[in-house]
């Protein structure tokens, strides 16, 4: 039996974006939440807990961009051709924030407002947008012949603007529990106040999703609701409850931790719920992995720097967090 190459590339991409969520979802998080504060000082302390590992974060994104160009060929040009403006418009955010870090801690007093307003407009629009692009998905692309064969603005519809709102909702959670677990006194007392009210939110958007995504797809539908099917799903809203539940807790208690770590796993069920709704259609809503995939020569080839190169991600990933481990405080600075 030959090794399925397909599918660990599959994995492998899948995994790379399941980082990139999580990890750029909390520094993202935080431009989010930047309006809620005003202290300039707490801003500092705010952009000082990811101010050492955001650039590392997004390396997950290159993997699975270039991952899925170089495994998938079909699903990356059906993908970029449907999300042209979207993926544009999200690069340009990233841009923004991306900038707005390194200079906002050079600017004068009277102009950091700007980078202030820049860091806030490029979170929200990169996170608007990945949303924009994750229910696109999710609602499928019309191909003929190989070929995307849709309009340049099928991706805009009231599903897709309503998950790019969602995803801003689940990135400021996320950022709000990073800042509980990285921050201490008044800051982190008002991200403790925040968690509840974001935590609601974010409740209510997974509800409202998990209701409109099967009442608008058909398919996705008979796969959530047929056997053996729903052994698979039926956990996922339960656990999700389990998790809400044990969050709302952890922030009455004014656990430090904890938070985080739950929000963390609610954004995984999200995602292995997306999966479940999805697999194995790397192009909704019929092209699969194994229809997309380049030929076993070319996977088996980068497979083998792949499997080289993200050990050594994780590795210094790991040590970056370790080494910027602790609280972060008003007397801790960035050079």
């Amino acid at each position: 039996m030959g090794i399925d190459l397909p599918l660990i590339w599959a994995v492998v991409i899948i995994f790379g974006i399941m980082m990139y969520v999580v990890m750029d979802g909390f520094d993202l998080g935080i431009g989010i939440l930047f309006p809620f504060v005003k202290g300039e000082r707490d801003r500092d302390v705010m952009m000082n807990t990811v101010a050492p590992v955001w650039d590392g974060n997004e390396t997950w994104l290159v993997l699975g961009g270039a991952g899925l160009f170089g495994a998938f060929p079909l699903a990356y040009s059906v993908v970029l051709s449907a999300l042209y403006l979207p993926l544009i418009l999200m690069l340009i955010g990233l841009i923004f924030r991306g900038v707005a870090f390194e200079f906002r801690f050079k600017a004068k007093a009277e102009k950091r407002h700007l980078w202030d307003k820049a860091f806030i407009g490029g979170s929200l629009t990169a996170t608007f947008f990945q949303g924009v692009a994750l229910g696109a998905f999710i609602d499928g692309f019309e191909v003929v012949n190989r070929q995307f064969a849709g309009g340049s603005l099928d991706w805009f519809t009231p599903f897709t603007m309503f998950c790019g709102l969602a995803l801003i909702a689940a990135y400021a959670l996320l950022g709000c529990t990073w800042l509980i677990m990285k921050t201490e006194g008044k800051l982190q007392e008002q991200m403790h106040d925040l968690a509840r009210p974001l935590a609601f939110v974010v409740l209510a958007v997974i509800g409202i999703v998990s209701i409109w995504t099967p009442l608008a797809h058909a398919d996705i539908a008979a796969r959530w609701f047929t056997l053996p099917n729903l052994f698979w799903f039926l956990p996922v809203p339960i656990l999700v409850l389990v998790t809400m539940y044990g969050l709302f807790r952890a922030v009455a208690r004014n656990a430090n931790y904890t938070p985080f770590i739950l929000t963390l796993v609610l954004i995984f069920l999200g995602y292995s719920g997306l999966g479940i709704s999805l697999w194995p259609n790397i192009v909704p809503p019929s092209i699969s992995i194994w229809d997309a995939s380049s030929p076993p020569q070319s996977q088996g080839f980068m497979l083998v720097g792949t499997l080289f190169i993200i050990p050594l991600i994780l590795v210094y990933t790991f040590w970056s967090y370790y080494v910027f481990r602790g609280k972060v405080t008003h007397d801790d600075g960035y050079h």
